[in-house]
């Protein structure tokens, strides 16, 4: 074989390839490549694997979309659930059934303590009050006037205030009295206690002396207009309900306590009237009320 001389002066064999048809790899150009040939895709092959992708997207958008319709379902079945059973439990609470011995004797309590606000002040103190008089004879006592509502510790001696603001008093309600004949003149005092187991303990406390209580209200250009501190010849009180009813009395003709005998401060019929009218007004205050037989009125 003969010898070429390439460029570079060197001689070569003459079946050597010249660089410009070796391999980019450095293998020789008449041996077989040994990295596989992937064949180029076409329009018909891209297609089918787009088509494939949407089909899995769908597929999956498929799938979301039950779980969110299942899950939704749920959540409306629950829902149902639970307003059903509130409906029915409203119903059950709200429909009309007798009133148990408990609920009647809470409703009588309530209405007793909330007369002396739902009242007008002539219901608490009537224009006419009845007593027993002279040999139980029934007679009636006409109101004077009514005093405007003050502090419980205005309204009473010291003494008094003190248990009454103790024991949570709200307020005192004063109005005053002449007996059917106008010789005596009586004030009534109502002293209203938050409940009646406050008033229960406030009455416990309360001293026995008749010499303290309600302090009278004299209204000017009246018969009672002389009637003051000095002129109570007894106080007394009597509980009811939420109520501490006092009531005091005196002369109309303006004679102090120390001028009367001490047997007819005892034994007079001024007292017993003034009693009497104080425990009148105590029983309106307290009278229990009618209990409708149902939560809602007459029919259950």
């Amino acid at each position: 074989m003969k010898a070429r001389r390439s460029t570079s002066g060197l001689p070569r064999a003459e079946g050597e390839a010249t660089q410009g048809h070796r391999n980019p790899l450095g293998t020789p150009a008449g041996r077989g490549s040994r990295i596989r040939a992937w064949p180029a895709a076409n329009s018909r092959t891209r297609a089918a694997v787009k088509q494939r992708a949407e089909l899995d997207a769908l597929q999956h958008g498929v799938r979301y979309r039950r779980m969110f319709v299942t899950l939704l379902s749920v959540i409306v079945v629950v829902s149902s659930v639970v307003v059903l059973l509130g409906t029915i439990g409203l119903f059950a609470e709200t429909r009309s059934r007798p009133l148990t011995p408990t609920e009647q004797s809470r409703y009588q309590q309530e209405e007793i303590a909330r007369r002396w606000q739902a009242w007008p002040a002539t219901g608490v103190f009537p224009e006419e009050v009845k007593y027993l008089g002279l040999d139980r004879a029934q007679q009636y006592a006409r109101r004077v006037g009514i005093a405007p509502e003050t502090e419980c510790g205005k309204g009473v001696d010291a003494s008094v205030a003190g248990v009454l603001q103790s024991h949570g008093c709200l307020t005192m309600l004063r109005a005053t009295y002449i007996d059917q004949t106008a010789s005596f003149v009586i004030t009534v005092g109502v002293a209203v206690l938050k409940d009646e187991e406050s008033r229960v303990s406030a009455t416990e406390e309360l001293t026995q002396d008749d010499r303290v209580g309600v302090l009278p209200v004299a209204f000017p250009g009246t018969i009672s207009e002389r009637f003051g501190p000095d002129q109570r010849q007894r106080t007394g009180w009597v509980g009811a309900g939420p109520y501490i009813v006092f009531s005091t009395a005196g002369y109309a003709d303006g004679r102090t306590r120390a001028a009367i005998p001490p047997e007819e401060i005892l034994h007079s019929e001024l007292w017993p009237a003034a009693k009497s009218v104080g425990n009148q007004i105590a029983y309106f205050l307290a009278d229990p009320p009618k209990v409708p037989p149902c939560t809602q009125g007459n029919v259950c």
